[in-house]
């Protein structure tokens, strides 16, 4: 059998992953198995095995790609040469939520109150988040609105983390939706 490259490798973890979020959106952490991961991805189970060791890697994994995501479109606008404003950057924000990965996140949320190892990335992933609405915010308040840039730092913190609690209770009120509230808005 041929070794998969390391960019093949990838794709596949991608795979993996995107079929365990769909899946983990509408059955929720504990009621997907691998068989469903498995029929979701088109993939065998030796091969999802041979990328993930468990479903709580996939958990972890999972978790960390919708952060990733997130992550990528914030240092996208952060670097534009004019910064969304925050009422924009939360529009935007709001706008771009997928509601089964926002299943996936309020359900890891749940998940990290008991268990330490996903504890450990949602919190790492909540830091990253803020850390990014901060850099955010902060481009914003130098590029456009002209602040020095140490006094942006300091104003941008308790603007970021508003943005962040009102996005954050956008995702959980998205999660909450059922899959037909979903298609009638």
């Amino acid at each position: 059998m041929p070794r998969l490259t390391d960019a093949r490798k990838e794709l596949r973890r991608a795979q993996i992953t995107e079929a365990a979020v769909r899946c983990f959106g509408r059955n929720g952490l504990d009621r997907t198995s691998i068989a469903d991961i498995t029929a979701e991805s088109g993939l065998s189970a030796g091969s999802i095995y041979s990328h993930y060791r468990n479903k709580a890697e996939l958990v972890q994994a999972s978790a960390r790609e919708v952060l990733a995501q997130r992550a990528k479109v914030l240092g996208e606008y952060a670097a534009s040469d004019t910064p969304p404003d925050p009422d924009e950057l939360l529009a935007r924000l709001i706008a771009a939520i997928d509601p089964a990965a926002g299943r996936v996140g309020v359900q890891t949320w749940g998940e990290a109150t008991t268990d330490p190892a996903i504890r450990d990335i949602v919190v790492d992933m909540t830091d990253r988040m803020r850390a990014l609405l901060h850099d955010c915010v902060t481009a914003w308040l130098v590029k456009v609105e002209h602040h020095e840039p140490a006094e942006a730092r300091e104003h941008a913190t308790p603007i970021a983390h508003r943005v962040a609690a009102l996005y954050q209770a956008e995702l959980l009120y998205t999660a909450l939706q059922s899959p037909t509230e979903e298609t009638a808005s």
